[in-house]
């Protein structure tokens, strides 16, 4: 899908995408270019990639702000708000892309504190410049949302357990949220052919990416995930706050 959200819909509107330099949020932010949206791409360390970005979204005609950002520190999480108000005054988007837990050298926690602490950090920060009308997406996976109900491999255990320990943590401000007028989705996707995520656990565990495309029947790309996480940004919020993308047979209820 080269162009989900068409183009003038979201003229006027600001979104930011955690986690944008690159993978599944870079091609989400420039679907929200593609369709009229200024932008904020976050990055963590990769400023030269997040400015490249932004310079082909500019040429749409859409403002793009680059922020670098590590989600794990409060003071740079309210440093790259500050911008955003500054540039833009508020904020209509925010998706929650950024994660992982899986990169070597880190601390035993870095998970939770990333997947769970970080996300819920990162909305509290945002919450001033969300208003009536804004929408919060939260992505995960299916192996870290069906944690609960279907074991994953072992190598991934932790991520998924942290990260649904994030999305659970986020589900309980749903409430708070509604009243102010702001939505809140959850997209949860199968493993993605592509993905940074997906090679360490094929490093890890060779094979693994095969395997479950098999059992799938299909496992979605980069930019085809994306689509479906911009689109949660724009389309109705269904019932039950989930957009579950890809096949979920082989796994159990939450």
């Amino acid at each position: 899908m080269s162009q989900p959200i068409p183009a003038g819909s979201l003229t006027g509107r600001t979104a930011l995408v955690t986690g944008s330099s690159r993978g599944i949020g870079a091609d989400t932010v420039r679907y929200f270019a593609q369709g009229g949206a200024n932008v904020v791409i976050n990055f963590r360390n990769k400023a030269p990639r997040a400015e490249k970005l932004a310079g082909e979204l500019r040429d749409l005609g859409v403002e793009a702000l680059v922020v670098g950002a590590d989600l794990t520190d409060p003071a740079s999480v309210e440093e790259m708000f500050a911008a955003v108000k500054e540039r833009f005054g508020g904020l209509d988007i925010l998706v929650l892309n950024a994660s992982g837990g899986m990169e070597s050298g880190m601390a035993e926690d870095y998970a939770l504190t990333l997947n769970r602490d970080a996300q819920i950090g990162v909305l509290e920060a945002a919450l001033p410049l969300l208003h009536d009308g804004s929408r919060v997406v939260f992505v995960t996976s299916h192996q870290a949302h069906f944690i609960r109900t279907t074991p994953t491999m072992a190598e991934y255990d932790v991520v998924a357990q942290s990260k649904r320990a994030g999305e659970d943590a986020l589900r309980e401000r749903i409430p708070a949220l509604t009243e102010r007028g702001i939505d809140f989705v959850v997209v949860s996707g199968d493993m993605i052919e592509g993905t940074i995520t997906a090679t360490l656990l094929e490093r890890a565990n060779p094979g693994a990416i095969a395997n479950r495309r098999e059992s799938a029947g299909k496992l979605y790309n980069v930019s085809e995930f994306a689509a479906e996480v911009a689109l949660a940004a724009v389309e109705p919020v269904p019932a039950d706050n989930t957009r579950l993308v890809g096949d979920v047979s082989s796994f159990g209820g939450e």
